[in-house]
């Protein structure tokens, strides 16, 4: 069995792999038609950018001109946001059923956008070594992944020298927070950092507003301390150029307790301040 074909840790004789993909297979087409997403605005509207993007431009810079990959892309909205801001993007996913809904919309859109399927730990050897000006990854990506610093190398392959990762994720204190409590604490009830195995979760439903239902529900998924994720990326040979947490997410983390603000960003109604739910990571690679 070769390193890529490795299924990594789980419960034994479990690929996390084909767990994940069958629920965000059962979840593309539900995502896709929910409001959320806003797949009808790109269409309408050539200048639309997806509310992940567009919170994020006065740190992301020109990216007219680069050649860009998303990586864990799932239907596509950030990266034909980026395509419409003047890069030349590659989606990449391992859901054939999202990277479906990520086509339609670029055909929709009329966007010159490459999807191509594929584990995020294959995109190496699938996209080539040294290649792309800019690695985007977006926020609800890095928990699906077991191993951090694997999917750092995978990073500092893809770039060109000088060329720079964009990241906003998804703070690792928010993944271990227990939002289920009805007293409105802050509880930390799951891991923090990285551990060999999984935290399993079978629940139906998803993140967006949606009346589907679904068969799929059984994931497993990873935290990542913010360390981890710095230090893996060092050691890969990247270096940091930009860290900023904020308090805001763009879904509604903790149900009952947040309120949305005009740009689409869900914080804390009671002292928002306490809590970093997100954070924005850009590295070069030296």
């Amino acid at each position: 069995m070769t390193d890529n074909d490795d299924p990594g840790p789980g419960r034994p004789g479990t690929d996390y792999r084909t767990l994940n993909r069958a629920s965000w297979d059962d979840r593309a087409a539900a995502h896709a038609a929910s409001p959320d997403y806003a797949v009808d605005r790109f269409a309408a509207d050539p200048a639309y950018l997806s509310e992940v993007v567009r919170f994020d431009l006065p740190r992301l810079g020109d990216v007219a001109g680069l050649r860009g990959v998303h990586l864990q892309c799932h239907i596509g909205t950030d990266t034909v946001s980026l395509h419409r801001l003047g890069a030349r993007m590659t989606g990449l996913d391992f859901s054939g059923a999202s990277l479906a809904q990520a086509r339609a919309l670029a055909e929709r859109t009329g966007a010159a956008v490459d999807f191509v399927q594929a584990d995020v730990y294959d995109a190496p050897d699938v996209l080539g070594v040294g290649g792309f000006d800019l690695v985007y990854t977006g926020v609800g990506a890095l928990c699906w992944l077991p191993d951090i610093r694997r999917w750092a190398r995978v990073v500092a392959a893809l770039l060109r020298p000088g060329g720079r990762l964009f990241l906003r994720e998804g703070h690792p204190m928010l993944w271990a927070l227990d939002e289920t409590r009805p007293d409105g604490l802050l509880v930390v009830d799951h891991p923090y950092f990285e551990r060999t195995e999984p935290v399993v979760w079978d629940e139906g439903g998803t993140y967006v507003s949606t009346e589907a239902t679904f068969t799929h529900n059984t994931t497993h998924e990873w935290n990542h301390g913010l360390g981890e994720v710095v230090t893996a990326l060092l050691d890969a040979g990247l270096e940091l150029t930009m860290l900023c947490e904020h308090d805001s997410a763009p879904w509604d983390a903790l149900p009952g307790r947040q309120v949305r603000d005009g740009h689409g960003e869900w914080r804390l109604t009671e002292r928002p301040w306490r809590l970093p739910q997100t954070y924005t990571l850009q590295a070069r690679r030296r």
